[in-house]
C-alpha cells in the first residue's frame, strides 16, 4: 500500500491543514477538530482495487464533520465500510450513532452529513482503522433500506462479519503481492462482501444478489475506475481497456451504448474535479495549472484551452468567481448576471 501522509515530516503548526487535505483527497472533504493539535500524529496508507480503495489509516484524537455544504461542494458520492483495529471511535449518520471498538466494523456514506470522532485512552493504541471506500452505483441494495444501517455497529466476530474482516486484514497484508488484475478483482470481491455484511444484517441475504446486467456492471465498474485514476496523465482509453481485460473496440462500444464516449466521459469527469478544486478556498494558494495537473492535465495550455471550452471561462476567472459567490452550484452563472 502506497503511503500518502505521514505527519512526521511535517512542523507541528503544519499538520492539521496537511491532514484535511489528505483525507479530502484520499477520502472526503471534511471539517476538521484536533483535541490536542501539538501531539497529533497520523499517517495514510492507500491502494486502488479498480474501482475500489482501501485505506490503512492510524490518528490521534480529533472530531470531524461532513456537513451539508461540503456535501454540495464535493461529493464522490462513496459507501464506506470501516473495520476498526484500535482507539476508540464513533460516528453518527441518518440519527443512529455507533460507538466502536476494536474488531467492529461500520458502514457509512458520503452523500449523507455525519460526525466522526476519535479518542485514544490512556495507555492505549492510537485510533487506527482499515476504509473500504467504493462507487454507490455498484452496490446492489437499494438507499433506502441502507440508511437504516448508517452509524450502526455491526460485529466483526463471527458470521459474514468476521469473513469480511478476515478479508480486510489479509488484503490489506498481502495487497503488495498482487498484480493490477488481480487488484480489480478482489476490489469487486470486496463489494459483494459488503453487499453480503448488509443485505444480511437487513435479514434479507437474497437483496446482495446482482441485479443488472453483466454489461451494466462491467460499465459501472470502468466508470468507477476511471474516478479513481483521473489524476493519471497516461489515463487513456486502451489504459482502461487493458486494465479490464477487454479489448478497446469492446470498450468504445459499451460507451456508445451509454451515450457518450471513452473521451468525452474522462473529459466531463476532469473537469468535475478541476472546477471543485478551483471552487474550494482551502485549494486558493494553489496556483491554477497545478489544479489542472492533479487531475491529469500536466500541459498548462492544454488545461486552459480544455476548461475553456468546457465553461466558457478560463480557469482563473472560474476561481475568481467561485470565491465571489461561494453559494452558486455555478460560477459561470455569477458571470450571466453581471
Amino acid at each position: 500500500m502506497d503511503l500518502v501522509f505521514d505527519t512526521s515530516a511535517l512542523p507541528v503548526g503544519d499538520r492539521a491543514e496537511a491532514w484535511r487535505e489528505s483525507t479530502a483527497r484520499a477520502l472526503v472533504p471534511t471539517e476538521l477538530t484536533l483535541r490536542d493539535a501539538a501531539r497529533f500524529e497520523a499517517r495514510i496508507h492507500t491502494t486502488a482495487l479498480g474501482a475500489t480503495r482501501l485505506s490503512a489509516m492510524s490518528y490521534g484524537p480529533l472530531l470531524s464533520l461532513r456537513t451539508p455544504r461540503l456535501i454540495r461542494r464535493s461529493d464522490p458520492e462513496h459507501y464506506q465500510v470501516a473495520l476498526i483495529l484500535g482507539g476508540r471511535q464513533g460516528v453518527e449518520q441518518a440519527g443512529n450513532n455507533a460507538v466502536l471498538r476494536p474488531g467492529d466494523l461500520v458502514f457509512y456514506d458520503s452523500s449523507r452529513s455525519f460526525t466522526a470522532w476519535a479518542e485514544q485512552e490512556d495507555g492505549g493504541p492510537a485510533a487506527q482503522s482499515l476504509l473500504l471506500q467504493f462507487p454507490r452505483r455498484l452496490m446492489p441494495l437499494a438507499e433506502s433500506r441502507l440508511a437504516r444501517l448508517s452509524a450502526v455497529p455491526l460485529s466483526g466476530s463471527e458470521g459474514v462479519g468476521r469473513v469480511m474482516r478476515g478479508f480486510l486484514e489479509a488484503l490489506a497484508a498481502e495487497r503488495s503481492r498482487c498484480g493490477p488484475y488481480d487488484a480489480a478483482r478482489l476490489g469487486a470481491t470486496a463489494i459483494d462482501l459488503a453487499a453480503a455484511l448488509l443485505a444480511h444484517h437487513l435479514g434479507d441475504e437474497r437483496a446482495a444478489a446482482p441485479s443488472r446486467s453483466p454489461r451494466e456492471v462491467l460499465f459501472l465498474r470502468i466508470t468507477a475506475f476511471v474516478d479513481q485514476h483521473l489524476h493519471e496523465a497516461d489515463l487513456t482509453p486502451s489504459a482502461i481497456a487493458d486494465a479490464h481485460g477487454i479489448s478497446l473496440r469492446y470498450l468504445h462500444r459499451i460507451f456508445q451504448q451509454h451515450g457518450t464516449s471513452v473521451a468525452a466521459h474522462l473529459r466531463d469527469r476532469r473537469m468535475a474535479r478541476c472546477r471543485r478544486d478551483l471552487a474550494d478556498p482551502a485549494l486558493r494558494r494553489l496556483p491554477v495549472h497545478a489544479v489542472g495537473a492533479r487531475w491529469g492535465y500536466p500541459t498548462p495550455s492544454h488545461f486552459n484551452r480544455t476548461f475553456r471550452a468546457i465553461t466558457g471561462l478560463s480557469p482563473g476567472r472560474y476561481r475568481e468567481l467561485a470565491h465571489e459567490h461561494p453559494d452558486d452550484d455555478d460560477p459561470g452563472d455569477a458571470l450571466d448576471a453581471e
